[in-house]
């Protein structure tokens, strides 16, 4: 039972978002198919046999997670919300639960970034340390995988049981991209099938339901009565929604003219700040137009291999004579560095503009409570 709450659990953090899946009881007897269809899901959505592949490659120890590329965070929020709304899980959390969460969840992030820097530290010393007595004249220096194994030979077999293993895999995957075609050719005929299911179930039920209501007409006398009521409830709410549409069309002309009105006096009294704020608000969205707009060119995700990049030659540290001048393709530490310094000032300018709308809403909220004062931190 664990273990199929745990994978209904995984897919509905994914998106997967086919209900009878999550239908299914507990104990395994029956979902051999929405199984299948879940796991050709991941496949085709979350690259699942690339990522496994990456899980599973022999570790250098010299890698290190770069992501330069941004995600939509409106389209990622309207997704969570819309996942909340539809499984029921708003209203659920408490407000201090939930800053209990944020502390801790920053404590770990403080933690994890400590070890990131001193892991950083012990690297650039094994980095420094072997420059120049790489065979690999690109590199220059040992790996912590290559570093370790220099230090203990023993573990060279494991190592290359290891390697035999990550081989085997390689080979497996290349033998399933000739075949997936054909592996997809058969889910087409699995979801052509369920669909054929799914129309003929429900042309059942429709035939049920015609079937039987002639027979509760006919078997009950008050039938007749019911249908007249339901009849003269119907005319009253289509005379109703008549005349809330006549008010809605009142007010909105009503609303206009108000508006009208309004923008006729913000033209008289406070045009020049109004037309600060537009200036204001329009600068900032050009900043981060142009952000947006810069040449993707080091736009990188996934775990890159850290290379030591020394200012003196290497021909003067070691054997391996100079380092190769020929350009390898890299993304520079320099380069990450300032296009995060980048995206930090865009989000510090998106806080700060959401800090003053939040404050303007809560003045206009305080405005219209009687007998209270609200003061700003």
């Amino acid at each position: 039972d664990n273990q199929i709450r745990f994978v209904k659990s995984a897919l509905w953090y994914h998106g997967y978002g086919r209900l009878e899946l999550y239908q299914l009881s507990s104990d395994g007897s029956v979902g051999s198919r929405e199984l299948l269809l879940a796991f050709s899901w991941l496949l085709h959505r979350l690259d699942l046999l690339e990522q496994l592949l990456t899980w599973n490659r022999v570790k250098t120890g010299d890698e290190a997670s770069v992501c330069t590329c941004e995600d939509d965070p409106c389209n990622r929020q309207k997704g969570t919300t819309e996942t909340a709304h539809e499984h029921g899980l708003e209203d659920r959390a408490d407000v201090r639960y939930l800053q209990w969460l944020n502390g801790k969840l920053s404590f770990q992030w403080r933690s994890l970034h400590a070890q990131h820097q001193e892991q950083c530290r012990l690297l650039h010393k094994i980095h420094l340390f072997t420059s120049g007595s790489h065979i690999d004249q690109i590199l220059g220096h040992f790996s912590v995988t290559e570093t370790d194994l220099i230090r203990h030979p023993e573990n060279y077999e494991q190592l290359l049981q290891i390697l035999e293993s990550e081989t085997r895999q390689l080979e497996a995957f290349l033998e399933w991209k000739q075949l997936e075609s054909v592996y997809w050719q058969w889910m087409e005929t699995v979801l052509g099938n369920m669909a054929e299911e799914g129309a003929v179930c429900e042309s059942q039920d429709t035939h049920v339901v015609k079937t039987r209501l002639p027979e509760a007409t006919s078997c009950c006398p008050w039938a007749d009565s019911l249908t007249g009521q339901i009849g003269s409830l119907f005319r009253d709410l289509r005379t109703f929604c008549d005349h809330l549409q006549e008010l809605v069309t009142h007010r909105r002309a009503a609303w206009c003219e108000k508006v009208r009105t309004r923008e006729e006096e913000l033209q008289k009294e406070g045009f020049s700040a109004t037309a600060r704020k537009i200036q204001e608000s329009v600068e900032l969205k050009l900043l981060d137009l142009t952000c947006l707009c810069a040449p993707k060119k080091y736009k990188k995700h996934g775990s890159c291999r850290l290379v030591f990049r020394s200012k003196h030659p290497a021909s003067k540290m070691g054997f391996c004579g100079s380092v190769s001048k020929e350009p390898v393709p890299a993304v520079r530490a320099t380069e990450v560095i300032r296009e995060l310094q980048i995206r930090e000032a865009s989000m510090e300018r998106e806080l700060k503009q959401l800090q003053k709308e939040c404050r303007q809403s809560l003045d206009e909220i305080a405005e219209g409570l009687d007998g209270m004062i609200c003061v700003s931190p």
